[in-house]
């Protein structure tokens, strides 16, 4: 009897890439890495990865030739929407939101272009990648415009008098400020999300998609969270209780030879900074330390 696997489609190379494989490799899934091949074998887990483009994840995860992916909700979203199916990408599901490829797709004009709000744009010509997206907004905020479809290097398109404006991703906005334009209008907000098909799968296909869902969670807990352990004295607990960002009651454990003081152990589910460690010492604390988590497993 041949053995149960699933199929995951992952971006071949860009900015989802590295962070996708890192993932992975915190989710204990070892496999012979080769960029070029198109399909990579995982030794101890049941998956193999697709390495495809990411315009090309959301139709393979959509037709079951992947049972699920990782991409940029931009691209789902621009790659789906327009199948048919009103404003959602209908078969597919976002499982997770994972955390990272963080970036908005917006609307932007040169800076010595008089803006006045939407309504300004109408009649000129906006140059992007996104043409069903952008479409979409333009005609909820009844703004008449010409879509000009680029393909790459959209944010040149007013320079070279191709358009009047631009919609195209935007991290840190420094590529924007090269090319003169400013950021007036965010249509949507993305990151990287874990999708798969709507449509039911085999029982033993959905046990293997939870195990890695599991694996994920677990993961992605770890990312947000820190372990603080220090040493106070045990008049102090409760006081120091209440400072702890704990995501459960924190483990107190009497010090050795030391009766009046502790040992306090706790997770924290979001960054330890600095002036809730000065607070904590203020409170009695002593030997605060504030360690990495790799994974955490409800």
């Amino acid at each position: 009897m041949s053995e149960t696997r699933i199929r995951m489609a992952i971006q071949k190379s860009g900015r989802l890439n590295q962070r996708s494989v890192s993932l992975l490799e915190k989710c204990g899934i070892d496999f012979p890495w080769r960029q070029n091949m198109l399909l990579n074998r995982c030794r101890d887990f049941p998956l193999d990865l697709m390495l495809v483009r990411d315009d090309d994840i959301p139709e393979y995860v959509r037709t079951g030739v992947c049972d699920i992916g990782i991409v940029g909700q931009n691209v789902l979203e621009e790659k789906l929407s327009g199948h048919g199916h009103g404003e959602a990408p209908a078969e597919v599901a976002v499982l997770r939101e994972l955390g990272f490829g963080h970036c908005r797709l917006s609307i932007a004009v040169p800076k010595d272009r008089d803006y006045g709000g939407l309504e300004t744009l109408n009649g000129t010509r906006i140059a992007t990648s996104y043409p069903v997206i952008l479409g979409r907004f333009l005609r909820a905020s009844d703004v008449s415009v010409d879509i000009v479809e680029l393909s790459g290097s959209v944010e040149i398109a007013p320079a070279l008098k191709v358009a009047d404006a631009i919609c195209d991703l935007v991290s840190s906005g420094s590529t924007l400020q090269s090319n003169g334009l400013e950021e007036v209008e965010t249509i949507l907000t993305s990151q990287a999300v874990l999708i798969r098909a709507r449509n039911g799968a085999p029982s033993a296909t959905e046990e293997i998609i939870d195990r890695l869902s599991r694996r994920i969670d677990g993961v992605l807990r770890a990312g947000k969270s820190k372990y603080i352990m220090m040493n106070a004295p045990a008049s102090r607990v409760d006081d120091i209780c209440e400072i702890l960002p704990g995501m459960e009651s924190p483990s107190v454990v009497p010090l050795v030879g030391q009766r009046d003081r502790v040992a306090i152990h706790a997770v924290a589910p979001e960054d330890v900074f600095w002036d809730t460690m000065d607070r904590l010492k203020a409170a009695g604390a002593a030997s605060i330390l504030v360690v990495p988590i790799e994974k955490i497993i409800a």
